[in-house]
């Protein structure tokens, strides 16, 4: 057993790959670089991220791998479990090995495990994308404070682009210390300290912003608390059945939630 330490990059992870194959290392245990067990029983190596290498075996996937496949690599590596990323170690070194076409074998531990991290980190996005709450700020922005479970924010980006083409926004995920920022054309990634909110969300350069929220936002508030209070049929109500739709860590996105 060989333990490959690595970055937790996307290139990091495929540069394991490629030193599997040029020193024919298959039996491959990964670990986080700043995760890292000391092991009796097994050597140790640093695996540097290096872009051409990476850019070898990404190209390799896509021709061996189905659009879809694609997708389901890209999902599970977002993720950002350990488990998931040596599943797609192991899986992408079936489909190296492999003459025929493998990402459909669910009785395979990896193609059913990138499969599985797969719907997962679906399933994330599109509760992203229905609890996502914003607020307008004096500025005209629309800000949003989340922190989903796995990074999903490339994947939602798309969504929000299409649904708010009219106004400034911007979704800015705590856990992970970067928002993705629309300037009525495009999509930007942007890093911030949510704290103090003093960067220039365009560019990334220092300028004073402040998240001061409008004056109506308060009345916007209750308007809908008003609304979903109304509509609610307290008789009916079923808090287990609406936990297993809803899940309570999701409640914090939601206006008619907060008290």
């Amino acid at each position: 057993m060989i333990i490959y330490q690595f970055d937790g990059s996307f290139t990091g992870l495929l540069s394991c790959i490629f030193r599997a194959f040029q020193f024919k290392e298959f039996d491959v245990q990964l670990a986080l670089e700043h995760q890292l067990q000391d092991s009796l029983f097994a050597e140790s190596i640093v695996v540097a991220s290096q872009e051409q290498h990476a850019q070898r075996v990404w190209k390799g996937l896509t021709q061996k791998l189905s659009n879809e496949a694609i997708k389901r690599f890209h999902y599970t590596f977002l993720s950002e479990q350990l488990i998931a990323f040596q599943h797609l170690f192991n899986f992408a070194i079936y489909v190296f090995q492999s003459t025929f076409s493998v990402e459909k074998n669910y009785g395979h531990a990896d193609v059913l495990g990138v499969s599985q991290w797969t719907k997962q980190v679906g399933r994330e996005k599109h509760r992203m994308e229905a609890f996502v709450r914003f607020k307008k700020t004096q500025d005209g922005l629309f800000v949003s404070l989340v922190r989903p479970d796995f990074n999903v924010l490339p994947l939602i980006e798309k969504h929000f682009k299409a649904r708010y083409q009219d106004q400034k926004w911007l979704i800015y995920d705590e856990k992970r210390h970067y928002g993705i920022y629309y300037d009525l054309q495009q999509t930007h990634q942007v890093e911030l300290d949510a704290s103090l909110l003093d960067k220039n969300i365009e560019n990334g350069f220092s300028q004073n912003f402040t998240l001061e929220l409008d004056e109506h936002e308060a009345l916007y508030d209750q308007l809908w608390k008003d609304y979903f209070k109304s509509v609610n049929i307290e008789a009916r109500n079923n808090i287990k059945l609406h936990i297993q739709y809803v899940p309570k860590r999701y409640w914090r996105y939601m206006n008619e939630k907060i008290i």
